[in-house]
């Protein structure tokens, strides 16, 4: 599947049960971060179990154009040969970020407060999205830039020459946002302060420590307060990259809500700012368990085993969770139209501006397949029909998102009729084998 090329209608048929172990990629935030900490070190970084999907592909080959040496050795393992904190080279060409907002966001913030200028863009999708959030805190240490009305890409960004340490609070729950400024504080004299008003998924603060930067966090009146110190040398490191919670809650789902199905989901990383869909989904009444609990790298893991649930019930999702889960409200949706009874999700305005409008998209959608919806502006409401008695049958628009293309399919599985997404080549930039891995377990999806 490509991200960028022809569209690749695909329909999903309900299927019988999915048995089996879904072997999901490794974790794309971590992904991303790794490639871009390993490049600021002097010395060689190395990687296993690393995202092979276009987001994170992009990142490293922004990287290369950054002048770090990015080797893939087959099989999940990569090295990065970094040219340390402040030894960006300018790039001859592009950077090309494809449909990755974690990526670009995260690279501008690499970059500027670097003595360099670089010009950003990315697929359709990418260059509709709001850059300000991003470029907006970036000017506070000097960084100067160039683009689209409404701070859309292509933009250009002139590194500041001096940097200036900043202390700036979050104005709304992004990591993105937040690991754009720590990444940008590293460069900078001093200490750079972010304050996030609710916490949001925090691998670049542990990976950052991880790496040898000087970090704190601590808890303020004013919110999660982390301090960093600019200007260190950053140690290589081995990372051994856990599988995606976002990409497991598809299988996961899925299992869920097609009957008689069990399904085993290895080695995810359970970081509480990431695992608040599987809370959400154990208080539904989902038979969701973790099995093998630990902890590698400094983050927690578990196997996750899910078996179907015809009996899961709708609840109000806490706002203050939708930090934590926030990519996973589209297939949370699914699951939610296969529940009995509403459920309530407020407080995710973020979704109306991930690489579509996600609340539009899924509920569109579901409306098409026989579900009723309401929504607002920073809420939305799906009512359940109950398990196995979603009619299906429609063709859902994609919008250049993977996560919407494979929600959808999850859809069909367990819909009456088959469901139809106009597009699923996006699924590649973050999943790149979900079509065999859910074909593996049981599944029929088919590309039209």
């Amino acid at each position: 599947m490509s991200g960028h090329g022809t569209p690749i209608p695909m329909t999903s048929t309900p299927c019988g049960a999915l048995t089996g172990t879904a072997q999901v990629p490794g974790d794309k935030s971590i992904s991303h971060r790794a490639l871009i900490l390993g490049a600021m070190c002097v010395g060689e970084t190395t990687i296993t179990g690393l995202l092979e999907g276009q987001d994170v592909l992009d990142t490293a080959q922004a990287m290369r154009d950054f002048g770090a040496e990015v080797t893939d050795h087959g099989s999940g393992r990569w090295s990065v040969r970094g040219v340390g904190v402040g030894g960006f080279a300018e790039p001859e060409r592009v950077i090309d970020c494809g449909n990755s907002g974690t990526g670009v966001r995260l690279i501008m913030g690499a970059m500027a407060t670097q003595p360099i200028t670089a010009t950003f863009s990315g697929d359709a999708s990418l260059n509709g999205r709001p850059m300000a959030r991003v470029t907006d805190p970036l000017a506070l240490f000097g960084c100067q830039t160039v683009g689209r009305s409404a701070g859309r890409l292509p933009m250009t960004l002139v590194g500041a020459r001096d940097p200036i340490p900043v202390r700036y609070t979050v104005p709304v729950p992004s990591a993105q946002v937040k690991s754009a400024v720590l990444l940008a504080g590293l460069n900078a004299p001093g200490e750079t302060v972010v304050i996030e008003q609710e916490a949001t998924r925090d691998h670049t603060e542990r990976m950052l420590a991880g790496f040898g930067a000087e970090i704190s966090v601590r808890d303020t009146d004013a919110g999660r307060e982390i301090t960093l110190t600019g200007q260190p040398e950053l140690v290589p490191q081995h990372i051994d990259v856990p599988r995606d919670p976002s990409s497991a809650a598809f299988p996961v789902c899925a299992a869920l809500i097609v009957p008689g199905s069990d399904v085993l989901v290895p080695n995810i990383g359970l970081n509480p700012t990431r695992a608040g869909l599987f809370t959400t989904l154990r208080e539904m009444g989902a038979d969701l368990t973790y099995e093998n609990e630990r902890e590698e790298g400094g983050e927690p893991v578990a196997d996750l085993r899910a078996r179907y649930s015809p009996d899961m019930k709708g609840i109000e999702v806490p706002p203050a969770r939708a930090a934590s889960m926030i990519d996973e409200y589209p297939v949370l949706s699914v699951v939610a139209a296969n529940a009995t009874g509403q459920t309530v999700m407020r407080g995710v305005k973020e979704l109306r501006v991930k690489e579509s409008d996600r609340i539009e998209a899924m509920a569109s959608g579901l409306r098409a397949n026989g579900v009723t919806v309401e929504d607002g502006p920073d809420w939305w409401i799906v009512t359940g029909l109950g398990a196995g008695k979603v009619p299906g049958g429609a063709t859902c628009a994609s919008h250049l998102d993977h996560r919407i293309a494979m929600s959808f399919l999850i859809l069909g599985m367990a819909a009456q009729s088959p469901v139809h997404v106009d597009d699923g080549g996006p699924i590649a930039t973050s999943f790149p084998i979900f079509e065999p891995l859910m074909t593996q377990l049981g599944a029929d999806v088919q590309r039209d």
